[in-house]
């Protein structure tokens, strides 16, 4: 089975075409980083219209990448949900049209289920079940997963999501979008003893987040200070802060389930500082802990064509109807 996955949730557009026997075949991908710069953030409307410009274009790439045609494809799997609605209505109209005219069946894909099994993508992938950690901007939030299909929400943030209290305080800190990269590498430079941030929600029962504090905190911080050295101090307090908290929640996640592994997907689990601390953590708790590649961190369609080859392999089919969601729960 072979199957063209579609990503247009946001502000990437992505196409891929994973096989069941010889794995990810082609893998294309336009990021509209530079489109929103000058705005500081995603417009729904340009992302929109830019995707109705990529999308046709890197779907020819992604097939001839592959070497296959429509005669060659078994299903077409497309976000349907969540994110931001005419984004995904591009990419659903799109393989919907694709998926009639050339006669194969379409699925619509969670957008974080594809983050989720995005590490199945590697040559030696974890085995069900494990403990998913999802963290990006739009999303934080730690699942047991049992199987395909088979999710429970352990907890998640009550406020910002951890990528996007990166963004905010980057902001505040005067750097560009996108704000978390920047404000990681700013905080390599910063001194770990100088500020000393809370770690929110770590001192309850719970698996829940809050990161909206953390952003305060800064906003405070950084009205006291003045060098580029004290800046970098402050995001240095922030990241060790925002770590901590994702480390313990975790570390909690796995006492409580008893799971020998836990997933790490979604942007934000990119960060080198949290990849060092986690592995740290989970390895003396005599569990392992799993990152697709960096590539497939972000939004990408290899992994939405993955998450439609394992849906259709287990014999899931939709009628014609062109879904998309803004909101959409994973459980």
């Amino acid at each position: 089975m072979r199957v063209l996955g579609i990503e247009t949730s946001c502000d990437e557009t992505g196409v891929a075409v994973v096989d069941a026997a010889r794995g990810l075949l082609s893998h294309a991908l336009y990021s509209q980083v530079a489109l929103h710069a000058e705005y500081g953030g995603v417009v729904p409307e340009l992302a929109s219209r830019d995707h109705i410009r990529k999308l046709l274009p890197l779907i020819r790439q992604a097939l001839d990448e592959a070497g296959t045609g429509p005669s060659d494809i078994s299903g077409i799997a497309y976000t349907a949900g969540p994110g931001l609605l005419g984004a995904l209505l591009v990419g659903a109209g799109v393989a919907r049209s694709l998926a009639w005219a050339w006669g194969l069946p379409a699925v619509g894909v969670h957008h974080m289920e594809g983050h989720l099994l995005a590490p199945m993508l590697d040559a030696d992938p974890p085995a069900y079940p494990f403990v998913a950690l999802l963290v990006s901007g739009g999303h934080t939030m730690l699942v047991d997963v049992q199987g395909l299909g088979r999710y429970r929400i352990l907890g998640e943030s009550l406020d910002d999501a951890a990528g996007e209290a990166f963004d905010k305080t980057a902001k505040l800190l005067g750097l560009g979008y996108p704000g978390g990269p920047a404000l990681a590498a700013l905080a390599g430079q910063g001194d770990p003893q100088r500020f000393h941030f809370p770690r929110p929600m770590t001192d309850r029962p719970g698996l829940d987040f809050s990161f909206s504090g953390l952003k305060t905190r800064a906003l405070i911080t950084l009205r006291e200070v003045e060098t580029d050295q004290d800046r970098a101090d402050v995001a240095r307090a922030f990241e060790e802060a925002v770590v901590d908290t994702l480390v313990i929640k975790c570390l909690r996640a796995i006492r409580e389930t008893g799971a020998a592994r836990l997933v790490v997907a979604g942007g934000v689990g990119a960060n080198r500082r949290l990849r060092e601390r986690l592995r740290e953590a989970v390895q003396a708790e005599g569990a392992s802990v799993h990152y697709p590649a960096l590539e497939f961190c972000t939004d990408n369609g290899a992994m939405i064509a993955l998450a439609g080859l394992l849906r259709l392999q287990a014999g899931e089919s939709e009628d014609l109807t062109i879904r998309a969601r803004a909101r959409w729960g994973l459980s």
